[in-house]
């Protein structure tokens, strides 16, 4: 028979009281969990992406832009006054001009029409008026045929029994038998690698412009280029990259549909490498069938120094280097504990805000240090940002016993605490950065690029798509224009003789002064 509550005695009844209690406080616990997750997302679907404090932010509508973008209604461009009110129109606008080509088109009287319609003189030339226009030409597809002389002597044709043949020399083809240039080369590249336009649109404009141009045939031109001209760039750029002291370091998902053992939903990694500020840019993307830490292990070999990284445990396999840690991974959390608590619970005084504001603190430091020299960007950090790490080494100490392991509060609390020897690192150094945005922001063209093309067909084509994306990306860091670049190369390397290493093609490196003008974002 059940004990009913009148027959319970007081320590059973505390008992049940005090399990029930422990209930109420999980399931409360259980419950503001959910809340947090369903707040976060959808701020993440409906809100606002940008983790900036404070500011406004303005959301454009997609198909509204050129209503959005535009000048308000009644609101004149900028004034400046010289001595009456006229629109602005040197400045900056003659500043984006000043690097394009100008095509002139003079308009003038005819004879006849040069005599004065009071008097019958004839007109002088006293002024002109001047408007200036963009124009664009439309990408066209032509044929270039590469015809060069035989030559003979007639001589030796009638009186010599072996008559010797000269022959003009000729260029090498960037990809022998096939139809491909350097130009229509680096053009599908381009516009796959740095447009993200997938090889089945490019086929429908190359139709559009009258020429069939399979994307089959373009798949197998890039990876022969690539295999057979940038990887050999590549491989230069990597034996410049392990000589740094300062390099960064982040991967992010790819799918490649014909893995040997995978399925074609399987996931595979590309994985980024790249130097730090004050030298030569070099970024080098390496695919990878997992996350497995041997990869950047096995890559960076022979590295020594320090590598900025985010919190992923697997950089702890690289040998002999000092991991430097992310702030802005420490910050972001509590930024999304912010935007998931009740609008009520979003103020600066709650936790969540006094653990973003030491976050702020130390990158309100660091943008006034942006243009110091190491050593006393070093010294200042010793000065104003230790005290600041410092304090919120005991904050977290203390906060961490009063919340929720399992809330965005806690889990925030939680990865600082773990990665605190990582995020303390950039005090020993003015070179280090707070943060591994630096390679964040060279990753971010590849993770766009996947929206649109979405996947990688084979291994092959993977790997070949990380030589291209590490050229390009390269080439832009430095200050190249892509096509001109990739252009250069396809034009230059094929006439090489011997293996192309690493000093036969220093002059051709992304970073070389004897590149061309032509090559260069603005020709000096």
């Amino acid at each position: 028979m059940e004990n009913r509550p009148e027959s319970l005695t007081l320590e059973q009844l505390q008992q049940q009281n005090a399990k029930q209690e422990q209930q109420i406080a999980e399931l409360s616990a259980k419950l503001k969990w959910y809340e947090e997750q369903f707040r976060l997302a959808q701020q993440k679907r409906f809100g606002a992406s940008s983790e900036k404090t404070n500011l406004d932010q303005i959301e454009l509508n997609l198909f509204n832009e050129a209503e959005v973008l535009a000048t308000p209604a009644g609101q004149e461009p900028p004034m400046e006054k010289v001595t009456y009110e006229r629109r602005k129109t040197t400045g900056k606008r003659e500043a984006d001009l000043e690097h394009l080509p100008v095509e002139t088109v003079t308009y003038t009287l005819a004879e006849d029409e040069q005599v004065c319609a009071c008097c019958g003189g004839a007109l002088h030339e006293m002024t002109t008026e001047t408007r200036s226009e963009i124009a664009i030409v439309p990408p066209q597809i032509k044929v270039v045929r590469h015809v060069r002389q035989v030559y003979a002597c007639r001589r030796c044709e009638r009186e010599e029994i072996h008559t010797p043949i000269v022959t003009a020399s000729m260029p090498k083809p960037v990809y022998p038998g096939s139809l491909a240039s350097p130009s229509i080369l680096s053009h599908v590249l381009c516009q796959k690698y740095v447009d993200g336009l997938p090889l089945y649109r490019q086929e429908q404009i190359y139709a559009r412009l009258g020429y069939t141009l399979s994307r089959q045939t373009m798949a197998n031109w890039m990876i022969y280029g690539a295999e057979q001209w940038l990887t050999p760039i590549f491989a230069a750029m990597k034996v410049h990259l392990l000589k740094q002291e300062v390099l960064h370091a982040d991967e992010t998902t790819l799918q490649v549909l014909r893995e040997e053992g995978k399925s074609a939903e399987s996931t595979s990694y590309l994985w980024l490498y790249r130097t730090g500020s004050g030298v030569a840019p070099a970024v080098l993307y390496e695919y990878q069938r997992t996350r497995g830490g041997e990869h950047p292990r096995n890559f960076l070999s022979g590295f020594k120094g320090y590598l900025h990284v985010d919190g992923y445990p697997g950089y702890h396999k690289v040998a002999g280097v000092t991991l430097v840690g992310c702030w802005a991974h420490a910050r972001r959390k509590y930024d999304e504990a912010l935007k998931a608590a009740p609008p009520e619970a979003r103020g600066a005084e709650t936790a969540s805000g006094q653990g973003l504001a030491y976050c702020n603190q130390l990158f309100a430091i660091e943008r006034e240090l942006k243009e110091v020299a190491p050593d006393k960007r070093h010294a200042a950090r010793q000065e104003r940002s230790r005290p600041i790490v410092e304090a919120y080494f005991a904050w977290l100490k203390q906060q961490r016993s009063r919340t929720l392991p399992k809330s965005l509060l806690g889990q925030a609390i939680t990865y600082s605490l773990n990665q605190w020897e990582k995020l303390t690192a950039f005090l020993a150094d003015g070179r280090l950065e707070l943060d591994n945005n630096r390679s964040e922001r060279s990753i971010k063209p590849f993770v766009i690029g996947r929206k649109n093309w979405l996947f990688a067909n084979t291994p092959r084509g993977a790997k070949a798509s990380a030589a291209i994306y590490s050229v390009i990306e390269s080439a832009k860091e430095n200050g190249l224009r892509p096509y001109d670049y990739l252009k250069y190369l396809f034009e230059q390397l094929p006439q090489l003789a011997g293996p192309l290493d690493p000093q036969t093609l220093e002059p051709y490196m992304p970073w070389s002064q004897s590149l061309p003008n032509t090559c260069r974002m603005h020709q000096s």
